[in-house]
Parts: C-alpha cells; structure tokens; sequence
C-alpha cells in the first residue's frame, strides 16, 4: 500500500495521539511513506513534537530510523540531537545499527 491516509497519520503523529497512530499502521498505512507535499516521515514529526510514545511504537513496528527529510535532511537522530532530547536519542539507539 502507499501512503494511505498519509496526512491524517502525520498529524496524529505531530499531536501526539497514539491510537489514531496505531489504527492507521493496523489498516496498512505505509510508516515510511514520504508524500512531495510533506517529506517526511511520522517518525521524525513524533521526535519533533516530543511523542516519544508514538515513536516507540514506530519503531517497534519497523519505521526506517535512518530516513531522511526530503527538504532538510534531517533524520529522527538529528532532530532529537537537535532539541537536544536524551530519551529520544536513548529510544533510537537500539534501531541505529546500519
């Protein structure tokens, strides 16, 4: 499946509502999807919004922690280095190996 309802999990990914998360990753909603509208990826907006629960859960159902922003490069470890978020990065580790 491609994006799905891609903008609706990013949103819900941005604030912070974890069921809503949950219910689109169980109808098939591709985690990884990057639309030309947004680029990039409910994982990197839960980190950049502090849901580090939705990250979790991304995670252990196999977000990609390595992708990138299409506009700024920006990766779920630089945008917790950058807020500077030790949990988050603490989270991401596990998943960082190439």
């Amino acid at each position: 499946m491609s994006g799905g309802n891609w903008k609706d999990m990013l949103l819900a990914s941005q604030t912070g509502d974890l069921e809503l998360v949950k219910y689109y990753v169980k109808i098939g909603v591709d985690i990884n999807y990057q639309h030309p509208e947004a680029m990039t990826t409910p994982l990197i907006e839960s980190l950049r919004f502090g849901n580090l629960d939705i990250a979790r859960f991304l995670l252990k159902n196999n977000a990609d922690v390595h992708a990138k922003e299409g506009f700024s490069g920006d990766t779920a470890l630089s945008v917790a280095t950058e807020k500077q978020d030790q949990k988050a990065i603490n989270l991401l580790q596990p998943y960082l190996k190439p």
